[in-house]
């Protein structure tokens, strides 16, 4: 059974006076880790480099160097996930440059080194299976439905507004049945305009 991190976890590091933080993020999607790395690019807004990488459980990989020379930071933090054995997780690893350049090899090691002692703090839970659904409301019923799916642990929400609010998002194949049971009614009762299970 694939494994996930059970929590978000940071670990920092000062090498060569400069200073390396490394977040790990559970990340479902790409959506989702666009606004991850929207969160920390805030964060850290007068940070050198935003270096970052993720693996998703369906098998897409992405690193990103952030400006650092070709291969020397975002390869090294795809590899420590991929060491991990961790899946829907993302590594952004944040540097404050001191002044002393590392060379490609330092860079390499200290990308890489800080990617692994945050994966190392992360714990790890199983996988758990997962399905995605899509509902289109009025405005005036966002609170019910967001109260909803709070109810059954919905995770990667991604809300729309334009005419009618629209949100997908995915919630525990086990809590899929309840919840659909929940959409119908509120669909009858015209709280929800329409609903959609996914997957």
């Amino acid at each position: 059974m694939p494994l996930e991190p059970a929590s978000p976890s940071t670990f920092e590091a000062k090498i060569k006076r400069s200073v390396f933080i490394a977040d790990v993020f559970p990340c479902r999607d790409e959506e989702e880790a666009r606004s991850i790395l929207a969160q920390v690019t805030t964060k850290y807004r007068d940070a050198t480099h935003n270096c970052r990488a993720y693996v998703l459980a369906d098998g897409t990989e992405y690193s990103s160097d952030d400006g650092e020379p070709s291969g020397t930071a975002g390869r090294p933090i795809l590899g420590a996930i991929k060491r991990s054995g961790l899946v829907n997780v993302m590594v952004v690893v944040t540097r404050y440059y001191g002044g002393v350049k590392l060379g490609v090899r330092g860079l390499i090691e200290a990308y890489g080194e800080t990617a692994t002692k945050a994966l190392e703090l992360c714990g790890r839970v199983e996988r758990v299976m997962m399905s995605a659904f899509t509902v289109s409301m009025g405005y005036n019923s966002v609170g019910n439905v967001a109260r909803l799916l709070e109810g059954h642990g919905a995770s990667g929400l991604s809300w729309d507004y334009g005419e009618a609010v629209r949100v997908a998002f995915s919630v525990p194949a086990d809590e899929a049945d309840a919840l659909s049971s929940e959409l119908d009614g509120m669909m009858a009762r015209g709280i929800v305009a329409e609903w959609e299970r996914v997957s």
